[in-house]
Parts: C-alpha cells; structure tokens; sequence
C-alpha cells in the first residue's frame, strides 16, 4: 500500500482538539498541498486563509454559529483554520476549492494533525460581516466560501474506519 493510500484510509475527521497551537511551517505545508491541487484548465482559482489569530478564528465561529441559529464552537476548539475561497469567474471554482481541501485534509494527516471539513463557509463569506473580514484583510474579488479546514491535534483516540459499502463500483470491461 503506498503512502497516500494509507493516508485515506487511515484519515479520520476530529470534534475533538487539544489546544496545542498549529506552527507556521505545518499551516505553509498543508497549504502548499492544497496549492497543488488540480484545478479546470489550469487556472488555480481557489486562495486560503490561514487563521490562528483567536479573535478572528472566534469572530468566524460565531459567524459560522449563526448559519445554524446555533451559539457552540462549531471549530471544537481547534487553533488554527483554513479557509478555502473560490473566485467565481474559474467556471470549476467549488471543485477546484474541493480538491484542495481533500489535498489539505491528507497532508495534515501525513504531518500527525487532525481535520475536519466544516461547511458554512459560503455563508459566512456572503454575510456583510464575512465580507469586511476579507476587506480588512486586503482580500478583494468575486469569492466564494468552499469549506473551512480545521486543524490540531486531536484530543483522544482515531476512531476505525467504517466498512465500506457493498456495491459501489462497477467496471464497464
């Protein structure tokens, strides 16, 4: 088995982080594996937000909260969070951010740190509040939110894998 496989399958999401902080370099990583990532025609559209500054990861979790008409931390705790933005004007925008996020996700996984994809970032990105978070960050353009990676170190035991669903793949020889 080859060292990305084992990665799938041994990747598993986590509610549960310890609040041991994310270094640059992990985050610089991670990232360079979602830069990687394939995109339609080449034109890399999707750009990440890395934040590790608590008041805005916060500031975005309450954001993220209200989508739901919820209050909880929908982060679980963890200190760092990747986010994923799409320019609209790639016609591929929200597969381009998918693939990076699936590229990020195993990445974290091969350094030791646990993930989870939350959704809602388009949302959040929509809101007039979302938008002035991108503003006061310098962030211009037509974006849309593709997911938020959070990032950390798990708090527990990985739990195993499921067993895979009978019937799911078919070969037309």
């Amino acid at each position: 088995m080859t060292e990305i496989l084992e990665a799938i399958k041994t990747r598993r999401s986590c509610r549960s982080f310890t609040d041991q902080a994310v270094t640059k370099e992990q985050l610089e990583q991670i990232i360079e594996a979602g830069l990687y990532a394939a995109s339609g025609m080449g034109k890399q559209s999707p750009i990440f937000l890395a934040v590790t500054n608590k008041e805005l990861r916060d500031r975005i979790a309450k954001l993220n909260a209200a989508v739901m008409g919820g209050t909880s931390d929908p982060f679980y705790g963890a200190p760092a969070v990747i986010i994923v933005l799409g320019n609209k004007d790639a016609m591929t925008y929200i597969y381009d951010g998918s693939l990076a996020m699936g590229n990020m996700m195993l990445e974290a996984e091969a350094l030791g740190l646990s993930t989870t994809w939350i959704h809602r970032a388009k949302e959040v990105f929509e809101s007039d509040e979302g938008k002035q978070i991108l503003k006061d960050l310098g962030i211009e353009g037509d974006y849309e939110g593709i997911g938020n990676l959070i990032v950390g170190y798990r708090n527990g035991e990985k739990q195993p894998a499921a067993p895979r669903k009978e019937n799911r793949v078919f070969f037309a020889e």
